[in-house]
């Protein structure tokens, strides 16, 4: 399980160094991943194996289906294959980062299956506008959290 959140640095050429931590579970998984967004404001880091099982769900919706059309539209537009580097890197596809604003300082933060990415100021500002709400409280105490 991919989990807590490190820092990063994004260099000139796109590539972020993966967190060590994060890199060791990875890495069980291979050294390819699908980086992506759905909604170009930050990365998402998922395993190939991880990717793959949601491309197979998607697989069994018919091709007019319009959420998978929207999902896909956006998820191949900023999606890449990307494979980590001898230095433990990735390279966060370029039309992605410029809409993520991604260089120098981000978070690196575990969601379970994968891994998101935030330009730092963009995170902080998307937490304080998303506080959790008493709908959220109940869907989490339902689940027994």
């Amino acid at each position: 399980m991919l989990r807590g959140n490190y820092s990063a640095t994004v260099d000139e050429k796109g590539r972020m160094k993966v967190p060590a931590d994060f890199l060791a579970e990875l890495r069980k998984s291979g050294n390819k991943f699908y980086v992506t967004s759905e909604t170009g404001d930050r990365a998402q880091v998922y395993p190939m194996k991880v990717w793959l099982e949601i491309e197979r769900k998607l697989a069994k919706l018919g091709s007019h289906n319009r959420a998978k059309q929207k999902f896909l539209a956006r998820t191949n537009y900023y999606g890449q294959v990307v494979e980590v580097d001898g230095q433990g890197r990735i390279l966060i596809p370029p039309v992605l980062r410029e809409s993520a604003e991604m260089k120098g300082d981000v978070d690196v933060q575990g969601q379970l299956t994968y891994l998101e990415v935030w330009n730092h100021a963009r995170f902080l500002e998307q937490l304080n506008r998303n506080p959790i709400t008493a709908e959220d409280e109940k869907t989490l105490d339902e689940l027994g959290i």
